[in-house]
């Protein structure tokens, strides 16, 4: 079924999930009043809603009929006075074989095989046919097997590429077959002038030869002028009356099979009657019979000698002792059959190659011949010249386009009565008669012909013959005539078949710049798509030379075809359960094989005309890729992906990391508004700046509900995101949640994101701004227990402060530091976030400080040395600086902070605790109280001494020394002080000592790092007693009050940086 009849009535939206539409899948409009007759099936009624029974859907299936596009269209409007289309008709013999055989014969037969034969010699010509004919042989069986898994509308191999491989593919190689079809067009036009002008009519040429040597530039020149009119012509024709070039299709056809039967004629003929066509011999060279009738150097008439034309064309008069061409002079002139006859033997002296440079004289092996001293003045003299150098690989280029074709039965699979059965049967026997035909027919030129007219092209020595018109019976004029119709005839076929498969691309929607083309005028007919390609195909006419254009199109078909091969090998190694092909004789190995060949001939024929193909078929890939092609056609590409991301998930050790390899892996929670829209987008810009399309990232969020309620919802907010992120260019996943509380969905994301070993490791999220707000008053509890639950989950934790202060991914900071305050080690992802972010050019012209702290009995000397040579083992460069904080007493604002942090608790509490809630409370503040007892009283101490110092190496002794030390300074320093104010002395001094830290580390960052970019800081951990929840906010907002953007970052607590290789 057709994209486009999907995208006509729209996806089926039952229950929230869009479907792809179906003629056998009935939708609302579907006439509930024959569904539900009789209640048999009352059970089934919500079902049938959208799910046709079995009956409607086998009637549907028997009466399903396919139009093609293009001409059924325009025969359609035309007789639209008729009630009802009738279905297609046509058998394998109609509607596969004879197209095919139509569009491979064709003009290299004519044209170049002969020289092709007589250059190459039978043996490589055989080797040059039978590769081509095994590619295209391949590449049918692939075919055979794609058209017959489904139905395939018409479109061809467009159709087949882009529904086995996808879009991208799809849009690339459609092109690519596009433009291989439209030089074809080209080459066949030059074909036409060819004959005419060279073979039917000479005195035609509009730019006559001059001078000497200006032959081959008068011929281009002649075939531009021609071929621009006769594309113009042509172009007219296709716009008016494609009916009737279809009509003329069957006489062209018999144009070319009369043609091939005059050629088998002839040959036979030749065993005991050959025909008469001497050709002249200079010694061992070819002289061309176009300016001379006698093939003598002078005749006796009445006892008297005369020169001849040809004595005059080499002397300077035709007097008999005049000054002649030194070779004229010492070599004698003879005159041989140029067709000595299948029994001749000639057979062997062609079996070989005979290549040449360009402008050599074509010249017969083993005959004698003197050579000549002076050799400046050949160029005027009447030999026969090559016109192009000659090698194996160029003449691969040139008789390939000669086997292209094989499509033409399935672009009209719409058209045939069975196009399973038809298209292999009908192509594969086409392939087969042709590659027959090709393979004989070197045979017999190689036995019936001599090797110098072979070698021939324009038959100059036959007297301007063509040269497989000689071989012809009854008459040249045979061959001649009907290579003319059988080219006219391909040409028109190439100018209408080339717009139809651009319409068919445009009207796909994948190349959004070529959309203009998918229309035309009422009836279908594509006028743009035209235009477009007498455009391109007059770009063919210009290079004017068919032997330069031959390969041209050789590239692009070769391409398809590889993709044909491609797209059958990647389904049958998925194995889909889709793939059911009707026709079992294929196999992977032959399409890799088929694949190969392609490939291998692309670079034979021209390797630097298949590097430009690939190009363009690249560029088309990309950029469909980053327009996005909002197709899914269930292709074998993305089937490919889900099995290597298969493969590679199973491979990936499900455990943490090497040190080397350990980057964040995000899961990035995102708040959502009533619209569901994105509360902070700027956090999602952070992400891309920090992952720069490395690694895993999981975009997740919450919806407070029941799923069966919020369904709808959950889709709106998951396009929204996905939206978002498609504009912050955040590569990733998005997982929406719906949990009864934002807590436990926060809690499910955590636990349950990602996929065997693709977990992500690290939680980014944005800090509460309204934590202090009453209509907001669980935002803290929710915040603190995400806190704790990354840290069981040993994950790392981001927490970005003021995120909307935070640049956009189109900002750029010229100058400024990103400051890392590094309090306490907990494994080094202070150290790489910096690293990662300058990778981005947002942050790129950024400076790195790192500071830490210093205490009393700290050498910060000894400390900076340190920290700068691990830095410098680490690879990073930045600037160190050891801050000095001295113990000094708690001032009065240390106390007045906590007091009202405290007296806010308070009244916190008040409000918020129901009656449930206050017996919940009670019995937790009684377990703890319990557990406390029992636990050492060190732990608080420690606790409330990490923040405040910082070693740079950790022992055992020094831990506890530690401990103690600042356990005892601490009870010293408070008791002094409590006799200032009554209501001091009541407070929590863990309270107190963690808010004076707060208070002291936040003036020092103040005081370096007020201006910076950006601040990194160590996230303290929550406090063990629940109870001091809303204080552990309190002091993290003191700790980062007055900075504008603050990156809070609480490691995992394994090491993410090392300093090995």
């Amino acid at each position: 079924m057709s994209e486009q009849h999907y995208e006509e009535n729209g996806p089926n939206l039952r229950d929230g999930t869009a479907r792809e539409s179906s003629p056998f899948i009935n939708r609302a409009e579907f006439d509930r009043g024959n569904v539900y007759e009789g209640k048999n099936m009352a059970l089934f009624e919500e079902e049938m809603d959208s799910n046709p029974m079995v009956s409607s859907l086998l009637n549907k299936l028997a009466n399903y009929t396919n139009l093609t596009q293009g001409v059924v269209e325009h025969e359609a409007d035309e007789d639209s006075k008729r009630k009802e289309v009738k279905g297609p008709q046509m058998g394998t013999f109609i509607g596969v074989y004879l197209p095919c055989l139509q569009n491979i014969l064709g003009v290299i037969l004519f044209l170049r095989l002969t020289w092709i034969v007589g250059t190459a010699g039978v043996l490589q010509s055989f080797i040059i046919v039978f590769i081509c004919c095994a590619c295209t042989m391949l590449t049918a069986i692939s075919m055979s097997a794609i058209a017959t898994n489904g139905v395939v509308p018409a479109g061809g191999s467009y159709y087949m590429i882009s529904r086995s491989l996808g879009p991208e593919f799809g849009g690339a190689v459609g092109l690519c077959f596009y433009l291989g079809t439209t030089f074809a067009g080209a080459m066949y036009i030059l074909g036409t002038i060819e004959i005419l002008l060279t073979y039917i009519s000479p005195s035609a040429a509009i730019f006559k030869v001059e001078d000497v040597g200006e032959e081959t530039e008068a011929m281009l020149n002649n075939m531009r002028v021609y071929g621009t009119c006769i594309i113009i012509l042509m172009a007219v024709v296709v716009f008016v009356g494609v009916k009737y070039v279809n009509k003329l299709a069957l006489v062209f056809l018999a144009c070319v099979i009369l043609s091939i039967i005059a050629i088998y004629a002839g040959a036979i003929k030749t065993a005991f009657d050959p025909p008469d066509f001497p050709i002249c011999l200079l010694g061992n060279r070819t002289l061309s019979k176009r300016s001379f009738d006698v093939c003598a150097k002078f005749t006796e008439s009445n006892n008297k000698t005369k020169t001849t034309p040809l004595w005059r064309l080499f002397c300077d008069s035709s007097l008999l002792n005049a000054t002649c061409d030194d070779y004229f002079s010492l070599n004698n002139v003879t005159e041989i059959q140029g067709i000595p006859g299948i029994m001749s033997g000639v057979l062997t002296d062609n079996l070989w190659s005979a290549y040449s440079e360009k402008g050599s004289i074509v010249e017969k092996k083993d005959q004698p011949s003197v050579a000549g001293s002076e050799e400046s003045k050949m160029g005027g003299l009447p030999y026969v010249f090559t016109d192009i150098m000659t090698y194996f690989t160029m003449l691969v280029g040139i008789y390939f386009p000669s086997v292209t074709g094989i499509m033409a039965g399935s672009n009209r699979s719409g058209d045939l009565k069975d196009a399973q059965k038809s298209i292999p049967t009908g192509t594969i026997l086409a392939i087969s008669t042709t590659s027959f035909i090709y393979l004989s027919c070197i045979v017999l030129f190689g036995a019936c012909i001599e090797g110098v007219i072979l070698r021939d092209k324009f038959g100059e020595a036959v007297n301007g013959n063509l040269v497989v018109g000689t071989l012809a019976w009854p008459s040249p004029w045979v061959i001649v005539i009907g290579s003319f119709f059988s080219t006219c005839g391909a040409g028109l076929q190439s100018l209408t078949g080339a717009p139809r498969l651009l319409q068919a691309i445009a009207r796909d929607g994948i190349v959004p710049f070529i959309q203009i083309f998918g229309h035309g005028k009422a009836n279908g007919e594509p006028t743009w798509a035209l235009l477009l390609t007498a455009g391109i195909c007059e770009i063919g006419i210009l290079i004017a030379s068919l032997d330069s254009v031959a390969p041209i199109l050789s590239m692009f078909f070769l391409m398809c075809y590889m993709f044909v091969n491609l797209a059958c090998a990647v389904q049958t190694l998925l194995r889909t359960p889709n793939w059911r092909p009707r026709f079992k004789y294929y196999h992977w190995t032959l399409s890799f094989l088929g694949m190969s060949l392609c490939l291998a001939l692309m670079f034979i024929c021209s390797w630097y005309y298949a590097l430009i193909a690939m190009l363009i078929a690249g560029c088309i890939y990309k950029y469909i890729e980053y327009r996005g092609a909002e197709k899914e056609w269930g292709d074998g590409i993305r089937g490919l992906s889900l099995n290597a991301a298969r493969y590679a998930l199973l491979r990936v050790e499900d455990g943490p990391p090497h040190t080397k390899n350990w980057r964040p892996q995000l899961l990035v929670l995102l708040n959502l508004d009533n619209e569901q829209l994105v509360k902070h987008p700027r956090l999602l810009s952070f992400t891309s700046q920090l992952k720069a399309g490395k690694g895993l990232t999981i975009v997740g969020s919450v919806l407070q509900g029941i799923y069966l309620d919020k369904c709808t919802e959950t889709q709106k907010a998951e396009e929204n995101v996905k939206a978002l992120m498609g504009v912050e260019k955040t590569k990733g996943f998005c997982q929406i949640v719906v949990s009864p509380s934002f807590r436990d969905g926060i809690s499910y994301l955590i636990q349950s994101a990602g996929l065997g070993g693709m977990k992500h490791n690290t939680v980014l999220m944005a800090w509460p701004q309204s934590w202090k707000q009453t209509e907001n008053r669980f935002s803290w509890k929710n915040f603190v227990d995400t806190v704790r639950e990354t840290t069981a989950a040993q994950q790392a934790l981001l927490v970005a402060k003021n995120i909307d202060l935070f640049p956009t991914n189109q900002e750029r900071f010229t100058e400024g530091n990103i400051d890392v305050w590094w309090i306490v080690h907990d494994g080094g992802m202070l150290m790489l976030l910096p690293f990662l972010l300058r990778q981005h050019k947002v942050w790129r012209k950024c400076k790195m400080r790192i500071f830490t702290v210093a205490q009393m009995d700290d050498n910060s000397i000894q400390m900076k040395k340190d920290l700068q040579m691990f830095l410098y083992h680490l690879r990073l460069n930045a600037q160190v600086e050891v801050v000095e904080m001295f113990e000094n007493d708690i001032s009065a604002f240390t106390y007045e902070k906590t007091l009202m942090m405290e007296q806010r608790s308070q009244m916190l509490k008040q409000m918020q605790l129901s009656k449930n809630e206050r017996e919940r409370e009670a019995q937790l503040i009684h377990d703890r109280n319990t557990a406390s007892h029992s636990a050492p009283a060190v732990e608080a101490s420690v606790a409330a001494a990490v923040p405040e110092k910082v070693q740079m190496t950790w022992t055992k002794e020094k831990f506890v020394a530690e401990k103690h030390k600042n356990k005892d300074s601490n009870v010293s320093g408070f008791k002094d002080i409590f006799n200032m104010k009554p209501e001091w002395g009541n407070l929590n001094q863990s309270n107190v000592r963690r808010m004076h830290t707060a208070v002291k580390l936040n003036g020092v960052v103040l005081n370096k790092s007020q201006h910076a970019q950006l601040v990194l800081l160590n996230m303290p951990g929550p406090p063990k007693n629940r109870k001091g929840d809303e204080n552990y906010m309190e002091f993290l907002e003191v700790l980062t009050e007055g900075l504008d953007r603050v990156l809070l970052v609480r490691g995992s607590g394994r090491e993410v940086i090392t300093i090995y290789s």
